[in-house]
């Protein structure tokens, strides 16, 4: 086999053989076969746009999960040989279904046998990518002129969540099979609506885990949205989409929800600005609920004077300030992280260099307990009636947690109902007017190719520390302050009541640490 820009090259022996073998596999999924064309060992590379997979192990749980590639033939082959044993190999291929892609292959023959070392591959160009928006225009609203004299949004592109009414377009929650039966909205949400107001564009509608009922942004119908600072891990939801968009560059601000960390959690994940507003601060009308004890409003971006100017327009009216700027810690919030990240908080907060003061919290598993129970009766409440109309409709994740839900009883719901004010009072008290510092997740992100038990661990550790906010009905902002194993990870700052503006604008006068290294001293500054 050879190719246009061969230049008359030939197949070193063996070679042409495993290419072929390789293609061939790959259009059936096999997946075994591909597992042998890949050189063994942590060195292997496999990328595309969506980032790099480092091992071999690692690209086989990929490979293994993706359920096939689209078909296709081998337009053209380019070799250039770099050593009688390692040869690179560009392939150019066309897709039946119409497009172009390339992939680029390093082989390395070892005792006698070629297998792949490093591949790269460029798949066919999309209008957009599905995983991350579910519409999109250019724009799809246009935000009006701001008054003269009123704080203006002008020029800033909106990702708006999939449970948001937008005028002529339906709330599809993630799910095909409700997004094809659902109203078309005659109305703006009221949150979509003052942005419109102040001057900013919805570019689109982006994907959210199904009903929102998630933490992971792993969408069984659409896909898994990439994470924008760190492709090799997931994303984060359930405001998945507007998190990848706003992080890689396709919208400036990300209009989601909060009930139990769907702001936070991809905001940590993904190196971007975090706000889950007081509960009730902004107003609900025209978002679809998931369970209205917890639901919140909030935004992402990569800045914190976009987040605030957000706050500004959404959040009109007075506000409360911080009575007491003391950073607050809990031995068990930090206990509750991973110990890499325990410790590169604490690095952080001494080189801070302010007052820090220790408070004891409610039980982190009873609130977390309380949340999941009091949330499972309110989402079956509202959505049982469509999950049992459309068996089969959901993924398996949240299909389980709806299962679940559903055999939450009476007197379940009503002990955790009991429990709610206690709890809030007592997370009130101990903030008082100061702020709570804490990771906002245990650690990094999961990777994206990690197991279904690794992502439910993931989740039930992670619950254990958002609950702080969403028992407490607080704000809170998740701020890009961390590094830990090469990713990022956000700090959390929550505060009394009606503080959003003010905590927002103490959690910007911080610094992140300047290392990758949780065991280095970080350079932070106020």
């Amino acid at each position: 086999m050879t190719g246009p820009g061969d230049r008359g090259l030939r197949w070193p022996e063996g070679l042409e053989a495993a290419f072929a073998a390789y293609e061939d596999a790959l259009m059936r999924d096999d997946t075994a076969v591909l597992d042998t064309l890949f050189e063994p060992g942590p060195d292997t590379i496999r990328s595309d746009d969506a980032g790099v997979l480092r091992g071999h192990d690692r690209i086989a749980r990929f490979r293994a999960g993706r359920g096939g590639v689209a078909r296709r033939t081998i337009a053209s082959v380019d070799l250039r040989p770099l050593t009688d044993d390692t040869v690179l190999v560009v392939g150019a291929s066309a897709f039946d279904g119409g497009g172009h892609g390339v992939q680029t292959q390093l082989w390395r023959r070892t005792g006698g046998t070629w297998r792949i070392a490093v591949a790269h591959v460029t798949g066919r160009a999309r209008a957009l990518d599905r995983s991350i928006w579910r519409i999109v225009g250019d724009p799809l609203v246009r935000g009006s002129a701001p008054r003269a004299g009123a704080e203006t949004l002008v020029g800033v592109r909106v990702a708006v969540k999939d449970l948001f009414d937008v005028a002529g377009q339906v709330v599809g929650a993630g799910n095909p099979d409700r997004e094809r039966e659902a109203p078309v909205a005659r109305d703006h949400a009221d949150a979509v609506a003052v942005l419109l107001a102040a001057g900013a564009d919805v570019t689109g509608i982006a994907r959210t885990d199904e009903f929102a009922y998630a933490l992971a942004g792993r969408n069984a119908h659409f896909g898994a949205p990439p994470n924008g600072a760190d492709a090799s891990r997931i994303s984060g939801g359930s405001t998945s989409g507007p998190a990848s968009a706003v992080a890689l560059g396709q919208a400036d601000l990300g209009l989601g929800t909060d009930t139990a960390g769907s702001i936070r959690v991809p905001a940590s994940y993904q190196g971007l600005w975090g706000l889950r507003t007081t509960h009730d601060a902004v107003s609900r009308q025209g978002l679809l609920p998931l369970a209205q004890s917890f639901d919140t409003v909030g935004w992402l971006a990569r800045t914190p004077d976009l987040l605030a100017a957000a706050a500004d327009v959404s959040l009109p009216g007075p506000q409360a300030d911080l009575d007491d700027r003391t950073l607050l810690l809990s031995d068990a919030l930090l206990d509750a992280a991973r110990p890499d990240t325990a410790r590169a908080l604490m690095a952080w907060t001494d080189a801070v260099g302010g007052p820090t003061r220790r408070i004891a919290l409610p039980d982190l598993d009873d609130l977390a307990e309380t949340l999941r129970i009091v949330q499972a009766a309110e989402a079956w409440r509202y959505h049982g009636r469509w999950v049992d109309e459309h068996p089969g409709s959901l993924g398996d994740d949240v299909a389980g947690r709806f299962t679940a839900a559903a055999a939450v009883t009476a007197e379940d719901e009503d002990r955790a109902r009991r429990r709610l004010p206690e709890l809030r009072d007592r997370i009130r008290t101990a903030i008082g007017g100061g702020v709570l510092c804490l990771p906002t997740v245990p650690g990094p992100a999961p990777g994206r190719t990690a197991t279904g038990p690794e992502v439910l661990a993931t989740r039930r550790a992670t619950l254990r520390m958002t609950a702080i906010a969403g028992i407490g009905g607080l704000p809170s902002v998740s701020a890009p302050l961390l590094h830990v194993d090469g990713a990022p990870v956000g700090v959390a700052f929550v505060a009394g009541a009606d503080t959003d503006r003010a905590l927002l604008a103490a959690a910007a006068g911080f610094r992140p640490a300047r290392t990758t290294s949780p065991a280095s001293t970080p350079d932070v500054t106020r």
